[in-house]
């Protein structure tokens, strides 16, 4: 069962203090979940790594990591609560973590999806991301591919443009305008 969002989503900085939350999350989206362990390897490594969380009502509800390495970035883990999902929290996270990546100077970014999982590619199209290739057995728990895409020059101006549609359209469906 889908919640309805009543109340804006805020974003912000994962701190310690939410890898519970995202971990509860991370198990409730992936048959292979990150651990709490790896959750906090990556928010201490502050210089290449940016972890965001979307709260509403202080309810950590999804959550979207970034890694940096010179101008190319991946995103390394997004996932929403289960009853939260389909109501464009993730597109909003995944929105905010893009226009870190520009202001950070990333001129591409990268993930890997599984193959199966047809919202998300949706979604990573939506944000200009195509695929290139695949990983064979990436998923080790089920031996699932993963469709590897990118997104590239999203620093350039049409990219800006498709960004500005996206939040545009994510205002206009959500009850309230994200905080972030």
């Amino acid at each position: 069962m889908t919640a309805s969002v009543t109340a804006p989503m805020r974003i912000r900085d994962m701190t310690l203090h939410d890898i519970d939350a995202a971990s509860t999350i991370e198990e409730a989206s992936s048959p292979q979940p990150w651990t709490r362990g790896i959750f906090g390897d990556e928010l201490a490594d502050t210089s290449s790594r940016s972890y965001r969380v979307g709260c509403i009502n202080d309810e950590v509800v999804g959550f979207c990591g970034l890694m940096i390495q010179l101008d190319e970035g991946h995103i390394t883990n997004i996932a929403v609560s289960p009853e939260f999902r389909g109501l464009g929290l993730g597109a909003t996270l995944l929105l905010d973590t893009v226009k870190i990546a520009v202001a950070r100077k990333v001129r591409a970014l990268t993930l890997e999806v599984r193959v199966s999982n047809a919202p998300a590619r949706v979604l990573y199209q939506r944000f200009g991301f195509a695929p290139v290739g695949v990983r064979p057995n990436y998923y080790r728990v089920d031996s699932e591919d993963a469709l590897i895409m990118w997104a590239h020059d999203i620093d350039a101006a049409p990219y800006g443009v498709r960004l500005a549609g996206i939040a545009s359209s994510l205002a206009a469906r959500l009850p309230t305008a994200p905080v972030s």
